[in-house]
């Protein structure tokens, strides 16, 4: 009995009974047969076969809370007890396979474990999430249905309060979700639910790192980490650079920043950039740029486009300052980061 994923959620629902979102404060990859079993014992051995999303009640989440603790799962019945003498909207998502979600309870439980740190970018099936998502109001009162926002505003004023709505929007900000350890957020609007970010990562506050994304391990963000752009350790995103997400040009190339590597500020790519790479300030590369090719000497050798460059290690992308012309040579500086600016302590 192998599963792929468990996880109780207490979550916000809208006027109408939709999900708006779920919180899943201790999601599991791989549960435990125990676990499957625990969780089965109480809704029954249908929740076994394929992948659910099953809404219960305190009665059903105390049962649940018993056998869980039978089974030394003192952590998760923890939380079961907590939600349901609360009497907040509860859910367990159980999936057998990693497929396709089918539901916004999936959707989250699926973010959240790439933010966890448990799975990595392009590590699961994330097809069709964006039909799942609803667009929501994020508020200082908590998440609020599009449709039921203005009911709430006039709630706030009657009462003598004001309601802020901070974004509106399908993906909420990882913070209010997961927090990962040894990390540094300026500016915690800008980083989605779904970002994967390692021990190390700084993200400036013009950084920008969208779900299925993120970094590998000690990395300065002050440029754009766009959706599936994965930032291999001991490199920088300059202010104000970009890179090109896989949801561009039909989502099917993907984009990566190698290791020890360095996108100047206002510079972006539409190519994966290998290791030990620089892509001076202000240049943008992208697959059909052309592009001169020099030898360590700075002597031409050659033309050829960015995408037969993609991924290649060792280079070193500039703007000529006198005839403007794209160029690549052979890169013999590595990109050495300041420690400092990595202490999380």
């Amino acid at each position: 009995m192998s599963h792929f994923s468990f996880a109780f959620g207490v979550g916000t629902q809208s006027s109408q009974g939709e999900w708006l979102e779920v919180f899943y404060p201790q999601p599991v990859l791989n549960p435990s047969d125990s676990l499957v079993k625990a969780v089965a014992g109480v809704l029954g051995n249908g929740v076994i076969t394929g992948n659910h999303a099953a809404v219960i009640n305190a009665q059903q989440a105390s049962q649940i809370c018993e056998a869980m603790r039978a089974i030394d799962h003192e952590g998760q019945a923890k939380w079961l007890r907590q939600a349901a003498d609360a009497g907040q909207p509860m859910v367990i998502t159980l999936l057998e396979h990693d497929t396709a979600p089918t539901s916004t309870p999936e959707v989250y439980l699926k973010l959240q474990l790439l933010s966890d740190g448990q799975i990595q970018p392009h590590g699961q099936d994330l097809t069709g999430i964006f039909g799942l998502l609803p667009n929501v109001a994020w508020t200082n009162e908590g998440p609020i249905a599009v449709e039921d926002l203005t009911q709430r505003q006039m709630d706030a004023r009657l009462r003598g309060a004001w309601l802020h709505v901070n974004a509106v929007d399908k993906f909420p900000r990882m913070v209010d979700y997961k927090v990962p350890a040894g990390v540094r957020i300026g500016d915690a609007s800008r980083v989605r639910l779904g970002a994967h970010l390692a021990a190390g990562t700084t993200v400036m506050h013009e950084g920008f790192v969208n779900f299925n994304a993120g970094t590998a391990g000690n990395s300065m963000i002050e440029g754009r980490i766009s959706a599936g752009v994965v930032v291999g350790k001991n490199s920088d995103l300059g202010g104000g650079c970009s890179t090109m997400g896989t949801l561009s040009g039909g989502g099917k190339e993907i984009i990566a920043v190698g290791e020890d590597s360095l996108i100047g500020a206002n510079a972006g790519i539409g190519i994966a950039l290998g290791n030990r790479c620089i892509v001076e300030a202000g240049l943008y590369i992208t697959a059909g740029t052309k592009i001169t090719v020099l030898d360590a000497n700075n002597q031409e050798v050659g033309t050829t486009k960015g995408v037969t460059l993609s991924g290649k290690d060792d280079l070193l992308f500039r703007r000529n300052s006198q005839t403007g012309r794209v160029e690549v040579k052979p890169n013999g500086t590595a990109v050495i980061l300041n420690d400092a600016l990595h202490s999380h302590n």
